[in-house]
């Protein structure tokens, strides 16, 4: 059985950085991209960053560029999120997730179709 735990969520001020963590088993990570999604209240979850199996590649959404950053530890089966800079924007419940197709080349990391396993989630606050 394959399982996803985040860790890491909390309370921050503005200005504040946080590292997110998010550990997988019961499936070979390093095989796999990884995915972070967020949802804050009353919105639709959206992409936020992306690793691709070898951790060769990323991609980010837009209002995170130039203040996230994934990588992942193949050997531990984790990927982190650090985030810097954070603003109350950033308040969100965040996931991770495993792509679908192993050794995968395709560049659509924001489709969560993409993606077949979720963790259950963090709560980040950011307070201003």
């Amino acid at each position: 059985q394959v399982q996803l735990v985040e860790s890491g969520g909390g309370l921050v001020q503005a200005g504040g950085s946080l590292r997110l963590s998010c550990t997988t088993s019961g499936r070979a990570f390093s095989m796999y991209d990884m995915g972070w999604f967020r949802q804050a209240p009353g919105k639709e979850r959206e992409f936020v960053a992306a690793i691709r199996w070898n951790g060769r590649n990323t991609d980010y959404a837009g209002s995170v560029k130039g203040r996230f950053t994934t990588s992942r530890d193949n050997a531990k089966s984790t990927v982190y999120l650090q985030r810097n800079s954070l603003k109350p924007e950033d308040t969100a419940v965040y996931y991770c997730a495993t792509g679908r197709r192993p050794y995968y080349t395709g560049s659509d990391y924001s489709e969560q179709t993409r993606y077949d396993y979720w963790g259950k989630g963090t709560q980040v606050t950011v307070s201003s």
